[in-house]
């Protein structure tokens, strides 16, 4: 008989590392990082200032602007997207390849989701996101309280 953990980092970080693992296999074939579909899932929803979109992809993977400029570049590179100006308020736009490729990784997403979440009780899947975003909430405000 096996027991339940405690909820702690190290189970939340295997769940995440384990559904990385199986988003990277995924998406390897549409030749797509895991930080390049962040990118392309935030582009998905339209054209966004550059700022924007570096903005979103740093507060997400806790990287630096740096990462997310060399993200952008090579999605510019591999003719997934565009970017208008080279002003941080310039737009960053996909292509259409790039969004035939979105429109792959959402598929990929999708048919992953419902392989490991369909069996879950929806109560508790909606008590496990909810406890899951405070905790994201709680470290996300510690981060902001370090000094740079």
């Amino acid at each position: 008989m096996s027991t339940i953990p405690a909820l702690n980092g190290q189970v939340i970080g295997q769940a995440h590392y384990a559904t990385r693992a199986l988003l990277e296999r995924a998406t390897e074939p549409l030749g797509v990082t895991f930080h390049q579909v962040l990118a392309l899932n935030v582009l998905a929803q339209g054209p966004v200032e550059a700022a924007h979109l570096t903005h979103r992809v740093t507060s997400t993977l806790k990287v630096d602007e740096s990462a997310v400029h060399k993200v952008v570049d090579q999605l510019v590179d591999a003719g997934l997207a565009q970017v208008d100006g080279a002003a941080p308020d310039s737009l960053v736009s996909l292509t259409d390849t790039g969004r035939a490729t979105q429109r792959g990784v959402a598929a990929a997403v999708a048919d992953l989701t419902a392989r490991l979440y369909a069996d879950l009780p929806a109560d508790e899947a909606a008590t496990a996101a909810r406890v899951l975003t405070v905790v994201t909430h709680r470290a996300n405000a510690e981060l902001a309280a370090i000094p740079a």
